[in-house]
């Protein structure tokens, strides 16, 4: 069914564009050949009745994800683009990697005496070994373990294994960051240079179809406001744009005409988000009640509100270290039901009183307020719950055999709101507000980078089931012993992979390959996956690894960290003149487009005319063709 949905997307599209144009597209002509070999493989399967051992069409599936974005596919050229530029860091790189690899295997030779071979055994051995040991330690992942046998025996020693780390930790792989983070930087701002192109070329060309229906408009470059009002009328758009566009175009409205730079400025709204306003405060007549307004709208009563809210986490802070070598019938839970009924109740009242100073829908125009008001109902619905359950029917308190949930987990249950409801004070600090802020724009900007990533995570899933699938086994063991009596029965060496207790990382099934993956893209002590999947399988193995730490930890996390610095950097900069509650309003302008809006160079009159002209499909009326 999804290769059905898949060959009518591509026929539409072809249909669409026309030969000509199909031909160019290397997109299309891929997910041309991508159908084929897949409806290909399908058919194998069917007539193997599935039950092949592989199948090709598994590292063709990301391929579908990437061509029905736009965004990662300029994701995955802005990578491709920066594969290149890091090229003579990464040759460096492998020059110190080799230099300091045959330094090390000259240092710690295999000698007569057996108690002085052991960083010869364990790290040097070989030049494969020798290789990899240096890779984790660029990572810090085996630091000082690498160095400990020959520190033991000499510290001069040290002076190689410091040197190589600086070099390469310190020095080249910050290096590297710093020329990702330039390309990645470059090619976002040609590419917002691009887009900014398309869009005034595209206003342009609106300008003068709507100016060529009338030869004395099209002479005097101007648009009748009614004929722009009527096509932005038919436009599909969310109605606050079409509403801030219309007011817009009626800020220009003199003689009934708009000249060509006032028809784009209108068209600026577009690149807005729209900020939220807040409804006024309600009027009182009663002068006590005004009073009440004031003290329960001021800020003052929101930080005293903040100051409860840490008292109650204290509280259960205080709690959970008196009780923490208490099993969970030993505690006593109905002091910590006490405590949050307590709470509770304030965190009620001070609901009620901020709905009676900012009414119903001033309330809820804030955001945190609806997280706070969401999580206050839901600790007063649980704390009536264990009233109702465990005091009206005179339930024993710690029993969980005749309660679908015991006291001591309706307690805990509600001291993790009560903890994650602390998270209100965010917006009342502007650092803590800004940083926020700044993971907010970063799950709606990283959704391009998140693909990749999907599609990394994927391909070397299945790379890794194919080559790895039932490589390690764990020890057969009698039903129900542990995973740490299995690691207990064996004589391993310490930090192995069979001593460390890691069985259930492996590549035996896709979710396991995944988190396995993962764990090796932290690199915390990645080297015992590598070390035991060598002995297990081959040395080759090691390419498969590297190649995973190299995709993952190097290039997709230095990214992460460039746009990370250019979206902070950004909003840090806007924000220095800004209080508390402007750091939100601040959001609006957080696309890639106005990030870098200083930067890009808008297009002359006589360039767009000219890409116009230019344009295969455009065939617009110009007033000096007919002079």
């Amino acid at each position: 069914m999804c290769l059905i949905i898949f060959i009518l997307d591509l026929a539409v599209k072809s249909y669409l564009i026309g030969w000509n144009e199909f031909r160019k597209n290397k997109w299309l002509i891929s997910y041309t050949i991508v159908i084929i070999v897949s409806i290909l493989d399908w058919v194998l399967s069917i007539s193997m009745i599935c039950d092949e051992k592989l199948r090709v069409r598994r590292l063709f599936r990301p391929f579908f994800l990437l061509q029905q974005s736009s965004l990662m596919k300029k994701t995955l050229k802005c990578i491709k683009r920066t594969l290149p530029e890091i090229a003579s860091v990464i040759l460096l790189l492998a020059l110190h990697l080799c230099l300091f690899t045959m330094i090390g295997m000259l240092l710690f030779p295999k000698t007569e005496d057996p108690l002085k071979n052991e960083e010869w055994k364990v790290y040097f051995r070989n030049l494969p070994t020798s290789l990899t040991s240096l890779l984790v330690l660029l990572t810090t992942a085996n630091n000082p373990d690498v160095m400990i046998p020959a520190y033991s025996l000499n510290r001069g020693y040290a002076i190689f294994f410091v040197s190589f780390s600086v070099i390469g930790t310190y020095f080249l792989m910050n290096l590297m960051t710093a020329i990702i983070y330039n390309q990645f930087r470059g090619y976002l701002l040609m590419a917002v240079q691009t887009s900014i192109i398309r869009r005034r070329l595209g206003i342009r060309a609106a300008f003068q179809v709507l100016s060529c229906h009338n030869p004395e408009n099209a002479t005097r470059e101007r648009v009748p406001i009614d004929a722009a009002l009527q096509v932005m009328s038919r436009v599909q758009m969310q109605t606050y744009y079409r509403d801030a566009m219309v007011l817009e175009t009626h800020q220009y409205e003199t003689d009934g005409f708009i000249n060509r730079e006032q028809f784009r400025q209108i068209f600026d709204e577009l690149e807005k988000d729209r900020i939220k306003e807040h409804p006024s405060l309600p009027h009182y007549n009663s002068v006590g009640l005004r009073k009440l307004q004031i003290i329960f709208s001021h800020c003052i009563f929101t930080i005293f509100g903040n100051a409860v809210a840490l008292a109650h986490v204290v509280c259960i802070c205080t709690v959970l270290v008196l009780n923490s070598e208490k099993s969970v019938a030993e505690r006593d839970n109905h002091n910590m039901e006490i405590i949050n009924m307590c709470f509770i109740i304030y965190y009620l009242f001070e609901m009620c009183v901020k709905i009676f100073a900012l009414s119903w829908r001033g309330y809820f125009s804030y955001r945190n307020n609806i997280f706070d008001g969401f999580l206050t109902i839901i600790l007063l619905i649980l704390q009536i719950t264990i009233y109702v359950s465990y005091r009206l029917s005179n339930a024993n308190m710690n029993q969980s055999t005749e309660k679908s949930f015991s006291l001591w987990e309706m307690v805990r249950f509600i001291n993790m709101l009560i903890v994650f409801r602390f998270l209100r004070i965010i917006p009342d600090i502007k650092l803590m507000a800004l940083v926020a802020s700044t993971l907010l724009d970063l799950v709606k900007n990283l959704r391009a980078f998140a693909g990749i990533l999907v599609v990394a995570y994927y391909i070397f899933a299945v790379f890794g089931i194919w080559l790895f699938e039932g490589a390690i086994k764990p020890p057969s063991v009698p039903y129900n012993t542990t995973i740490n009596n299995i690691t207990s029965n064996l004589s391993t060496e310490c930090g192995t992979y069979e001593q460390l207790g890691y069985w259930p990382n492996n590549f035996d099934d896709f979710a396991a390959a995944i988190i396995l993956l993962y764990n090796i893209m932290i690199i915390n002590n990645w080297q015992a996956f590598i070390e035991a999947y060598t002995r297990y399988t081959t040395e080759w193995s090691k390419i498969y690894f590297v190649c995973w730490w190299f995709t993952s930890s190097v290039m997709w996390v230095n990214l992460f960290v460039a746009l990370i610095l250019e979206n902070f950097t950004y909003k840090w900069d806007r924000s220095n003149s800004c209080s508390v509650t402007d750091v939100e309003r601040i959001r609006y302008e957080t696309s890639v487009q106005l990030i870098f809006k200083e930067q890009v160079k808008e297009p002359t009159e006589e360039e767009l005319l000219y890409q116009l002209q230019q344009h295969p499909h455009l065939h617009l009326y110009w007033t000096h063709e007919t002079n």
